[in-house]
């Protein structure tokens, strides 16, 4: 065997065995700081080296001098080794932690921001990603907000819109059992269109809790939206007379469309009614559908004289009615969600805008071959 060999193995032998050593040591320090680690790391090196160092002199039968020169120069590498392996750690550690110290801040509500200076290229990584994830938290709560105070909106509205009807049947009826109705019929007429505004309110309850609750089953066919427009003009014909509003449904192409048209019915019949509620009287409501790159666009112009931009983005939430429009008939502002959640399980998407006189409510749905 050649020198050089034997000098080979007598190093690696004295090396492997401080590197199984220090594979220990990093295992039982596993859980301590980066520091310990990093210094174990160095002193490893700088011991593995001294273990073959003094292997091959054994091996070699180095004169005690030379032995005595190798072992000073490999224990000043071993000095400046762990000087900078502790410096360099406690430079990482105190990095984590103010990294620590940030990323606390967005998780008690506030926003992120990352720590000032210079980092590794990890942490420097993990910072992008809290930072990412506080703009995210920071719109989820944002979300929560608006839907808690839609809620709180909703129930005070549905309570209110309640107690009126039912305030009103217990004094008709109250009336009905003493005898004292001068017009028993009128008073029985009345009562049957409370229950019937009644039962509208509690149908559009169940349908919304259907939509949010991602229960709501669709049964797709293929029809015209002239079609489709015509038998909602003809619902919708009564309550424009009664409101005097023209209903014009000229621009309607004869598009074919794939949707439920028992839920389509029903978002149309919204729409119009909505649209018929907010428009004087002499007014227009034009209904028009026409192809467009995005899909078939079916829209809904009324003269309600327009919403306020600063209300357009709350227009399809739950419970909104506008700031004009607190007591009946404006509804308990269920209409235009059920008409969002109908639209979005069709895979469309609607949307409002302002137009000269009044506003546009517009539902894209997917173009069909």
């Amino acid at each position: 065997m050649s020198d050089t060999l034997l000098i080979a193995l007598y190093a690696f032998a004295g090396a492997a065995a401080t590197g199984l050593a220090g594979a220990g040591a990093l295992f039982l320090i596993r859980r301590r700081s980066l520091t310990a680690s990093l210094a174990v790391v160095a002193a490893v090196g700088v011991v593995a080296m001294l273990s073959g160092t003094l292997a091959v002199a054994w091996a070699m039968f180095l004169s005690p001098h030379d032995l005595t020169v190798v072992t000073t120069v490999v224990a000043m590498a071993a000095v400046v080794s762990l000087a900078t392996a502790l410096l360099l750690g406690r430079w990482v550690v105190a990095r984590s932690r103010a990294l620590a110290v940030a990323a606390r801040s967005f998780g008690d509500g506030g926003a992120f921001a990352a720590p000032d200076g210079p980092t590794t290229a990890e942490l420097e990584a993990v910072s992008r990603e809290l930072a990412a994830t506080s703009v995210r938290l920071a719109e989820s709560r944002e979300r929560e907000r608006a839907l808690e105070t839609s809620r709180r909106e909703l129930v005070a509205w549905i309570s209110h819109d309640l107690r009126t009807p039912l305030a009103g049947l217990r004094a008709m009826s109250e009336a009905l059992e003493d005898g004292v109705a001068a017009e028993p019929d009128r008073y029985l007429r009345q009562m049957r269109t409370e229950v019937d505004r009644l039962n509208d309110m509690v149908g559009d309850l169940f349908e919304l809790s259907r939509i949010q609750a991602g229960a709501l089953a669709l049964t797709p066919t293929r029809m015209s939206l002239y079609d489709l427009v015509g038998d909602a003009l003809a619902g919708a014909d009564p309550l424009a007379r009664e409101h005097g509003v023209r209903l014009v449904g000229d621009g309607v192409e004869p598009l074919p469309v794939e949707v439920d048209g028992r839920e389509m019915s029903r978002v149309l019949g919204n729409l119009l009614v909505n649209a018929i509620r907010r428009t004087p009287a002499d007014g227009t409501v034009a209904v028009a559908a026409e192809r467009s790159p995005d899909g078939v666009v079916l829209s809904v112009s009324d003269g309600c004289g327009g919403i306020p931009e600063e209300e357009l983005p709350r227009v399809f939430d739950t419970g909104w009615r506008g700031t004009d429009a607190r007591t009946p008939p404006a509804g308990a502002g269920l209409g235009l969600a059920i008409v969002r959640g109908i639209v979005e399980a069709h895979r469309g998407r609607a949307t409002v805008r302002n137009i000269p006189g009044g506003c546009r409510f517009e539902v894209t749905l997917p173009t069909v071959p």
